[in-house]
């Protein structure tokens, strides 16, 4: 994920008076006018050029003070949780409307992740993330995987880019109209699946894939899925998309028809002249990203099996996957989900960065500004950071061109706070596959 400085940019965010609502039973709050303009940051999910580590400034007295209180160990979170079985349909857009930054400018639109190697730190996360825990990522399908195999009881994408909260909104819209994970791939990429002589639900991702790769686009299902998406949103889940957010969506169900399975990072107008088309090693396509698999050879992907596929749709069914727009080094996303979680008893137990901690380090002190973030929020003393890392930073290569990396939270955000950690080269040093 690259990172720069632009013009934010105020477009559907609800700002104004002081909001006074009820979410779930219990009273939230946000100022009017708490945001201006933040500085805009583009998080592009891997794939940019490695650049010279930054050493770190010294974070602000402010953000300092106070955060080693707020590492005090946390009780274990699930036990204890009120977090809802699920949402209404109002709450559910209503926290996305508060708990949302306004969007920032970007160069590339990252419609799907670019690491395969996700699968790989799953076993180590399922030791310290029960089922029912809270999960927190970024970017866009990725997440999807990591919910099918750590089963949380509530997730939060949180992303910089408002086009990923409307691709997040299609996604929801696709999952809960497709009964199956062929139907999902069907009317994802408006290719209609003919059936088989065994059921659907019984074939391998491989096997769907292929199928998929074999079909070609049918432009009449493409628009009565188009049709069917925005009714699903706008009359069945009562989401107010204007005509711009609508004309993102036809632009997002454009894309993912019109490039099929193979669909990968540097797909799309690929905003600002073209960032992510020519000069770095080949995308992985949605295709390999959906075949591929754990050190074992088993297939954990959201995608891998007809159980994984409907965990993840019915916690798209039951409102518990909340997209929110917001920067990591921001003043208000990271926060009021931490407030939310905070009024429930409940522990964030993993935090799904990708890239985007690299960037921050080169962006003056936002590296500290996001832990700073993460230390105010409620987080389980077992809690894990998972990350993508490009080859150097002392990392071993891999066959991938991200390496995942997982590490405990608290110990980062404890250095973090007391002026120890050395650059994003240490926290690589803290991190392990």
């Amino acid at each position: 994920m690259c990172l720069w400085r632009g013009d934010a940019l105020h477009g559907h965010h609800p700002n104004g008076t002081a909001i006074h609502s009820n979410l779930d039973g219990q009273t939230m709050h946000r100022a009017s006018n708490r945001f201006g303009m933040l500085p805009a940051v583009c998080l592009l999910m891997a794939g940019c050029r490695t650049a010279p580590i930054a050493q770190p400034n010294t974070p602000p007295t402010a953000l300092q003070a106070g955060v080693s209180e707020q590492l005090a160990p946390l009780a274990s979170p699930v036990g204890s949780a009120r977090l809802p079985e699920q949402l209404p349909d109002s709450i559910w857009w209503r926290m996305i409307q508060e708990f949302s930054e306004p969007g920032g400018y970007f160069r590339s639109e990252n419609f799907v992740s670019n690491e395969l190697g996700l699968q790989h730190v799953v076993a180590r996360l399922r030791l310290t993330a029960p089922p029912g825990s809270v999960y927190l990522g970024v970017g866009p399908e990725q997440n999807f995987t990591y919910i099918a195999a750590l089963e949380p009881r509530i997730a939060f994408i949180v992303d910089i880019r408002r086009q990923n909260l409307l691709q997040h909104l299609w996604y929801k819209a696709v999952f809960e109209l497709s009964p199956t994970r062929a139907e999902f791939l069907a009317r994802l990429f408006a290719r209609p699946l003919a059936a088989g002589s065994t059921p659907s639900t019984t074939w391998r991702a491989d096997s769907l894939i292929a199928r998929l790769m074999r079909t070609p686009m049918d432009t009449v299902y493409f628009r009565r899925t188009y049709a069917e998406v925005e009714a699903h949103l706008i009359r069945g889940r009562g989401i107010p998309l204007d005509s711009s957010d609508r004309a993102t969506l036809r632009y997002i169900d454009g894309v993912f028809a019109n490039s099929g399975p193979e669909l990968n990072y540097s797909s799309g107008s690929t905003l600002g002249g073209g960032f992510g088309r020519g000069g770095f090693r080949r995308m992985p396509s949605f295709a390999e990203v959906a075949e591929a698999t754990d050190q074992a050879g088993e297939n954990l992907g959201f995608l891998g099996t007809e159980r994984a596929y409907q965990r993840v749709r019915d916690m798209q069914r039951r409102n518990l996957i909340v997209p929110v727009v917001g920067n990591f080094a921001g003043p208000h996303a990271l926060q009021r989900v931490g407030t939310w979680l905070r009024e429930r008893d409940a522990r964030v137990q993993v935090f799904y960065t990708s890239n985007v901690e690299q960037y921050l380090f080169q962006q003056g002190d936002e590296w500290a500004r996001f832990y700073a973030n993460v230390a105010a929020m409620p987080v389980d003393t077992a809690a894990r950071f998972i990350r993508s890392v490009t080859g150097g930073f002392g990392v071993a290569r891999s066959q991938f061109m991200m390496t995942q990396l997982t590490s405990p939270i608290l110990p980062i955000l404890q250095a973090s706070a007391d002026g120890t950690l050395g650059g994003y080269g240490d926290v690589i040093r803290r991190s392990e596959p």
